[in-house]
């Protein structure tokens, strides 16, 4: 089994932030490397017993099928995950650091017909490819939770000024 790990920090996130747009499901086609749709989801994600299938947008992994293994709130859930090339297991975490958080993806996977030629596509392809996949997740979460954080302070910052227009 080959294990692929990508780290992206968040300065100035919360923990509980992060894991509530992580977990919501109607968020992924913003930031979840080549989300197309979710065709089902059996189960009360992202708690384990839940399986999820998605689709990737058109040339991309085909269908997805996530089957929710452990969780623990706010920290760390672990996925068994199968596409039509690979198998394998997928842990995201979740840690408070110095003013902020870092999250950590981790997929150890095989292909399912490796044989020799699929080994070497493993090693110059495949790793390098889903390194770059994981990666490129972490980014999009990491810009889509900036905006996020950014709305909803603008939402605070106006409150109180619709709040004393009621008032007067």
């Amino acid at each position: 089994m080959r294990t692929v790990v990508a780290r992206q920090s968040l300065p100035g996130a919360s923990v509980d932030e992060v894991a509530r747009l992580w977990f919501d499901l109607a968020r992924w086609s913003s930031f979840v490397d080549g989300f197309g749709a979710l065709a089902r989801n059996e189960g009360d994600w992202p708690h384990p017993g839940t399986r999820i299938v998605w689709d990737s947008l058109r040339n991309g992994r085909g269908r997805v099928v996530e089957h929710v293994l452990e969780y623990e709130p706010v920290v760390t859930q672990l996925v068994r995950v199968e596409d039509p090339t690979l198998t394998g297991t997928q842990r995201v975490r979740v840690d408070g650091v110095d003013g902020g958080c870092e999250i950590r993806l981790e997929l150890a996977y095989e292909l399912k017909r490796p044989g020799f030629g699929g080994i070497l596509t493993d090693v110059f392809f495949v790793r390098r490819a889903v390194g770059d996949g994981l990666r490129r997740t972490l980014r999009r979460f990491a810009v889509e939770l900036a905006a996020e954080r950014e709305m909803t302070q603008e939402i605070q910052r106006r409150q109180p000024l619709h709040q004393n227009d009621k008032e007067n």
